[in-house]
């Protein structure tokens, strides 16, 4: 009796992990976040090939690069094009797996509304992979109208 419980309780809970998994993706693999809004925010890898959007504003695309490696890791090369050139453009870098503090990466124009910046992403001494969110900001504000959360991974060598 107590095993034929057991099981019944280990099925319905498979059956609610299969459902809430379900949920929180969009059918590609990308996870579904809610925003502080309710709005559904899609995590965008940006290892696995560009970023996009389109806002009031025109297009937007944000890449990231691999560059190698260098004395304190990894090096990145993030590049973002706009539809308007922001004042004061910054990438901020935060902890999405474990908060290690934020990290602004000014963003420098290359040309037109082309914007990179290079910039290795601190590694926790603890864990040896991290997932890292990007946050573009226009000076002490966010840019608004992201539908988009902007992550990567990390891993030690």
């Amino acid at each position: 009796m107590v095993r034929g419980i057991a099981v019944a309780g280990l099925i319905a809970g498979l059956i609610a992990v299969v459902i809430i998994g379900q949920r929180l993706s969009d059918g590609s693999g990308n996870k579904v976040n809610q925003s502080g809004n309710g709005q559904a925010v899609k995590e965008c890898n940006l290892l696995a090939g560009p970023c996009q959007w389109t806002t009031g504003a025109g297009d937007w695309q944000v890449t990231l690069e691999v560059s190698g490696e260098g004395e304190q890791g990894t090096e990145y090369r993030l590049n973002v094009t706009t539809p308007e050139r922001p004042e004061r453009f910054l990438a901020v870098l935060r902890g999405e797996s474990m908060y290690m503090g934020e990290y602004p990466v000014p963003l420098g124009n290359r040309a037109g509304n082309d914007y990179s910046a290079r910039f290795t992403a601190p590694l926790c001494t603890v864990d040896s992979t991290m997932t890292w969110r990007v946050d573009l900001r226009q000076g002490q504000e966010p840019i608004a109208d992201i539908p988009l959360k902007l992550v990567f991974d990390t891993e030690r060598h």
